[in-house]
């Protein structure tokens, strides 16, 4: 009966063996080396090295094979390595173009001399604390696959190419279903042409620019794997850096996990990592740094995953099915940032979490500039662009504040809105103030001294002003419920103000019109509230509407007077002419 089982063994063993070799056999060269229990193969690159399965390879209670496909028993078996000798290096990323060596900065942002002076496949120190190691083995079967996505728009091939070695040599390839790499329309469609036929890389080249986040969206729609894993095209993947990914997908599948950052140095290219854990923090002008952990999330154990409010970028790991369900990217951002507050804001308030894990690395250079191609606007009003768009979308009341930061973003068109904030009606997404309550109790409000804020009211009209060159006359229109240029906040101070910018009245101007201008803090930009009327401090006038059709302005304060009663929104304080006047 033993002889029996042991034949049945060998032969449900031997036949998975000559499976795998039927598989590759057509496309496979193969060094038919049977050295003690091992047999090696190359394949494309590619070099399998797995045990002769004997019975001690699996369960004894179980039939080797029983629950699992031929392909995922012998991966199971095999630790399959990539050549990074098998690419032609030099070949590929070719001679410097003139004046770099004058100028190596100019193209890309880092020196790309020293750039292509790297091997592709250099070593980074492996800086994970020691019991990640032993925390994800590399050879698990039971993690999701992956599609690795890899978007880029003229990148330096020596940088490119570094990042893909790095990503084939040192990931799990069986948890590797493909790596994708979009081209967004680089000038030399060979950058991705002649990298296209290494095995498992997948090519996309887009027709036209179509920008960060529509790129990946493309890439997301077309990619096999369960889980999505974006990498910038400028990065050194380390040691172990995808198993904890994958893992805490598979736990919690409604998580997106980033890495921790690494810095590599853009000029000598020195592999620096982390000294401190940190993680994604923000200001009100939606301005992305990195901030110190919370005592309240230092942990005793270094290998601990951790709560990020936002993502740094576009190097994250997501699974497929809930990136669809979020509404993947905004369309609608162009080119470059703004991004990562969107999907990091999304997935917080639609039933996600964004979390670091500290066993995974991940190296990505510091450059110097944003190197990329810009719309006319150029490429800090297509920052503002974008980032005015998250907050009209995710900010609720408190965009007033990314206002207020940011003075230039209200003069910004960012498009229409209305599709994403259907989605985010549809997703039943929390509110922003849920956001600072749980997810960044640290981010505190930056005004403390409003007496009242909201809507500058008369019968069915509301304080509004113009989109248009500096300063613009003040208007009454019709009120509608958050339109942001009706949006006004009094300051202890005096000051009106409506996303930076402050109401004033110039006493040389015999119209007396209200205008709204940058905040210079002058006395033409102080109000008092006496009763219902706002009344100019330096010309002892009240704000009137009696010629709105013009615009409003200032006249001689008449208590009766209905043109001059105005009613806010929310006044915060019961007397705000005795709070203004008490002010030291």
């Amino acid at each position: 009966m033993r002889k029996k089982k042991r034949l049945l063994t060998a032969l449900v063993i031997g036949s998975a063996v000559l499976g795998f070799l039927y598989l590759v056999k057509d496309s496979a060269f193969w060094r038919s080396s049977l050295l003690g229990n091992e047999v090696t193969c190359c394949h494309g690159g590619f070099t399998y090295n797995f045990s002769a399965l004997s019975a001690s390879a699996t369960p004894k209670p179980l039939h080797p094979l029983k629950g699992l496909s031929l392909h995922q028993f012998v991966w199971d078996h095999a630790v399959v390595t990539f050549d990074p000798k098998s690419v032609d290096a030099k070949r590929y990323i070719g001679l410097l173009e003139e004046g770099d060596e004058v100028n190596p900065n100019r193209r890309h942002g880092f020196n790309v001399v020293t750039s292509h002076q790297l091997p592709p496949d250099r070593p980074v120190p492996d800086v994970r604390p020691d019991r990640c190691k032993t925390l994800y083995p590399s050879k698990s079967v039971l993690l999701p696959v992956t599609s690795i996505i890899i978007t880029f728009h003229n990148e330096a091939r020596s940088t490119l190419l570094r990042t893909l070695i790095s990503v084939l040599t040192r990931s799990p390839l069986h948890l590797v279903k493909e790596v994708i790499l979009l081209d967004d329309f680089s000038d030399n469609k060979d950058d991705g042409l002649l990298l296209a036929n290494i095995p498992k890389v997948r090519l996309i080249r887009n027709n036209q620019r179509e920008g960060a986040a529509r790129s990946r969206n493309i890439a997301a729609e077309a990619a096999s794997g369960r889980v999505l894993t974006f990498v910038d095209s400028h990065c050194e993947v380390a040691a172990g850096w995808l198993e904890p990914l994958l893992a805490y997908i598979r736990q919690y599948p409604r998580s997106l996990v980033s890495p921790v950052i690494d810095a590599i140095d853009g000029q000598t290219f020195e592999y620096k990592p982390t000294a401190d854990l940190t993680r994604g923090g923000f200001d009100w002008s939606l301005h992305f740094r990195w901030e110190n952990l919370p005592f309240s999330l230092v942990k005793r154990d270094p290998t601990d995953v951790f709560l990020s409010p936002v993502i740094s970028g576009s190097i994250f790991s997501i699974s497929k099915e809930w990136f669809m369900m979020l509404g993947r990217y905004d369309p609608q951002l162009r080119v470059w940032g703004g991004d990562n507050f969107d999907i990091s804001f999304r997935t917080w308030m639609c039933g996600g979490e964004v979390k670091i894990v500290p066993c995974s690395h991940v190296g990505h250079i510091s450059r110097i500039r944003v190197p990329y191609s810009f719309p006319e606007e150029g490429s800090s009003n297509t920052y503002i662009r974008n980032t005015r768009r998250v907050a009209e979308v995710w900010m609720d009341e408190y965009k007033r504040f990314f206002y207020a930061a940011r003075p230039t973003a209200r003069m910004q068109e960012y498009g229409d809105v209305a599709e994403r904030k259907r989605l985010r009606d549809k997703l039943k997404c929390r509110t922003f103030r849920w956001y600072l309550d749980t997810v960044y109790p640290e981010l505190k409000l930056p005004v403390s001294d409003e007496l009242a804020y909201g809507h500058i009211q008369q019968g069915g009209g509301c304080l509004d002003l113009d989109i248009g060159q500096l300063p613009v006359i003040a208007k009454l229109r019709q009120c509608v419920q958050n339109k942001d240029s009706q949006e006004w906040s009094w300051r202890r101070k005096g000051t009106i103000v409506s996303n930076g910018m402050c109401l004033s009245v110039n006493p040389d101007d015999t119209q007396m019109y209200v205008v709204v201008k940058f905040c210079d803090f002058s006395d033409n930009q102080r109000w008092v509230r006496q009763d219902k009327q706002i009344m100019h401090e330096a010309t002892g006038q009240c704000l009137d509407s009696r010629w709105a059709e013009t615009g409003l302005q200032v006249a001689e304060c008449e208590v009766l007077q209905d043109a001059q009663k105005w009613v806010i929104t929310m006044e915060l304080s019961a007397n705000l002419e005795k709070d203004y006047m008490d002010t030291p």
